[in-house]
């Protein structure tokens, strides 16, 4: 029986796809529900699975070609018998001689035979233990080029053979040209608009995390072995105290569609997320009706379907506010740039020890740079200052919060 493969539905604010990889090829053995194609949007990249046991008969759309919702893409045919890859191309002989097991997709094995890669020497990270596109991308990206495979008249040789030392000669200028990924290429895109049509200024203070890394000593502990595991952070009092902070500062809550500046009722606070493909931003909804267990939890969910590139489209639609943290990677202070349409983006930095003078006398506390980016378009100097200083007496003073003082 033959099934039209057809292209997810996208949202309506996603206008089409980009076929990233074809993890099989017409005519190669396929189970239900196993991952066929790889689909990549503006936001993330979705995944479409075999809706039976049986093969791809016909792929109508190449890696690369650009398709629409619901699009016909491929023609497969359930219950038809599937052979194995072929072992045709040297990367595939390579593998087969080096006695490696793991399956090559054919975007994967397109890519090793061009740049003359030994797939025996690439970890595949795909089902089974296979090799996707992006495996080979970050192999070659780690310049860790194989010996090209041997040709396919040796391979008994060539299996015996250890392979060769990976050493760059003296004084080669090494370059690699790799095409930029659509959600890349979306994003500077995005962030290069935001810089060319905000009025956008950045505002600095910073603040003493003493007291909310005392709290956090004091309670982890119990607070894990409460919320059944779920870890007690920082971010989640930088949303809450960011929530607050909103509620007395409606304009930085707002967002500016053409001539028009909309006040939104509620928080929905957008968390940077930095994965292989890209920076992502998932939405933490209604943060005010959130408690410290929720958000972690959501936000730890949110990190491992990241990474995993899990992470749907209305995980990441919306949003009135943005938190990203760069200290994670050991940033001191930085200038985040606006996620448009949103007004305001709040950046957190590294936590560093600093003599700093209280009541006269010199202490070393924990500092960390707190900056806030803002359109000036909607929001004033005094009213972005005074939301960061909310943030920060919130902060140096974690009962406020549930005081509402």
């Amino acid at each position: 029986m033959s099934i039209e493969i057809k292209a997810p539905t996208f949202p309506e604010s996603v206008a089409d796809g980009t076929i990233s990889t074809w993890h099989k090829a017409p005519g190669e053995a396929v189970s239900a529900d196993e991952l066929i194609v790889d689909i990549e949007t503006d936001k993330v990249v979705l995944e479409v699975v075999a809706p039976a046991d049986g093969v791809i008969k016909e792929v109508k759309a190449e890696e690369g070609a650009t398709v629409l919702s619901d699009e016909i893409i491929g023609i497969f045919e359930a219950g038809a018998a599937g052979t194995a890859v072929t072992a045709d191309a040297p990367a595939a002989a390579a593998a087969e001689a080096a006695g490696d097991a793991d399956k090559v997709g054919p975007a994967a094995r397109k890519l090793i035979e061009e740049n003359g890669l030994d797939a025996s020497q690439i970890a595949g990270t795909g089902k089974n233990g296979g090799i996707t596109k992006e495996d080979v991308v970050a192999f070659m990206a780690k310049g860790a080029a194989a010996p090209a495979a041997a040709p396919a008249a040796a391979p008994a040789a060539q299996a015996k053979a250890p392979a060769a030392p990976v050493n760059v000669p003296a004084g080669e200028r090494v370059e690699k040209r790799v095409p930029m990924t659509r959600l890349r290429a979306t994003i500077a895109k995005r962030l290069v608009e935001a810089q060319q049509n905000a009025a956008m200024l950045t505002t600095y203070n910073e603040v003493n995390m003493k007291p909310v890394m005392e709290l956090r000593k004091q309670y982890k502990d119990l607070f894990e072995k409460t919320h059944n595991g779920t870890r007690l952070g920082f971010m989640s009092f930088f949303v809450k105290a960011a929530t607050e902070a909103l509620k007395r500062f409606p304009a930085v809550n707002a967002s500016i569609d053409g001539n028009d500046m909309v006040y939104h009722g509620y928080q929905d606070i957008g968390v940077a997320v930095s994965t292989d493909r890209g920076l992502m931003v998932p939405v933490l909804r209604d943060t005010d009706s959130m408690g410290l267990a929720d958000i972690e939890g959501t936000i730890a969910d949110f990190g491992k379907r990241g990474r995993e590139g899990k992470l749907g489209m209305d995980d990441m639609m919306g949003g009135t506010f943005t938190i990203t943290n760069g200290g994670v990677f050991g940033s001191l202070m930085s200038t985040p740039i606006l996620n448009p349409p949103q007004t305001a983006i709040l950046g957190m930095h590294k936590i560093q020890e600093r003599p700093m003078a209280v009541n006269g006398q010199v202490e070393i506390l924990p500092m960390m740079y707190l900056a806030l980016s803002y359109d000036h378009r909607m929001i004033d100097g005094k009213e972005a200052v005074q939301f960061l200083v909310t943030i920060k007496d919130l902060l140096e003073d974690p009962a406020r919060m549930l005081l509402d003082v």
